[in-house]
């Protein structure tokens, strides 16, 4: 049994540079790239757009409800990627 187990951390061993290289080559590539700057600017704009929202005097509630549909499939959490200290 233990031979199987090394065998098999063996092959797991092997395996984990030729995967973060692939990851590696996929951050590089120029179409990821500019996936990634969009992304960015549609968060951007949809924290931008929260901001006029309360400065307006709206509700944080609402706002925050824009901003969530704003963010979907962009951010990651309630907000959209970002905490804050309040």
């Amino acid at each position: 049994m233990k031979c199987w187990t090394a065998v098999v951390l063996a092959a797991c061993l092997m395996a984990a540079p030729a995967a973060f290289a692939a990851e590696k080559d996929k951050k590089d590539d120029p179409k990821h790239v500019k996936e990634g700057i969009a992304d960015h600017r549609a968060m951007a704009e949809a924290h931008l757009n929260a901001a006029k929202c309360l400065e307006s005097g709206r509700p944080e509630q609402e706002c925050h409800a824009q901003l969530g549909k704003d963010c979907k499939g962009l951010g990651i959490g309630k907000y959209c990627g970002m905490k804050h200290k309040h």
